[in-house]
């Protein structure tokens, strides 16, 4: 099981280094890393076991995270319209982007940056990715058009992958600053909620 002890924190040389293809099939060792890495995503989102653990919240984990430089991500959260996205992702690609550019109006959080961070990072509001994606014990070639929030997710978790943390991403001189064309994600259960 992957405890906090295990995340590897903002500073540490494998968070800045690009992460290697992994060999397919899968080997048992990474079938299992993939795996860890689900249950936390699963086990930090269950109040019980993240109470019991201490583990923080988190709707992605990269393979860089717990000292394996191996292109594996997984991601699980809902998007704006309630619809949950949840993929262990082996080797992904961006094939493609948009010019638009969207953003969280409260920032980026990280596991692996335990600081207060003010700051913005404006990402493309869409990304086709391929990438292998495992599940059930299978491993299948896709290609996902992601969008907005879900886009934001899986950027953050691709730039571990590439040895990049959201904070890099932050404008140093205008933190806050909003380009023309970038818009910010609104959720429509928040909304209706009001």
């Amino acid at each position: 099981m992957i405890l906090m002890n295990d995340i590897v924190r903002e500073g540490a040389e494998v968070l800045k280094t690009k992460a290697q293809e992994v060999k397919l099939p899968l080997s048992v060792e990474d079938e299992q890393t993939l795996i860890k890495m689900n249950e936390y995503i699963l086990n930090s989102i269950d109040p019980e076991i993240s109470e019991k653990y201490g583990l923080r919240g988190a709707c992605g984990l990269a393979a860089n995270q717990i000292n394996i430089l191996k292109r594996m991500l997984v991601m699980r959260d809902y998007d704006e319209n309630n619809q949950l996205h949840h993929y262990m992702m082996i080797n992904p690609k961006i094939i493609s982007y948009s010019d638009e550019l969207t953003y969280l109006p409260g920032g980026e959080g990280c596991l692996s940056v335990d600081r207060e961070v003010v700051g913005l990072v404006h990402r493309p509001r869409k990304v086709t990715v391929k990438t292998y994606l495992y599940e059930n014990g299978e491993v299948k070639e896709v290609t996902l058009r992601l969008k907005d929030y879900i886009a934001i997710v899986f950027q953050h978790e691709y730039d571990h992958l590439n040895g990049i943390l959201f904070v890099d991403r932050i404008n140093k001189d205008f933190p806050l600053n909003v380009p023309e064309n970038s818009t910010p994600v609104r959720f429509k259960r928040a909304e209706e909620e009001k």
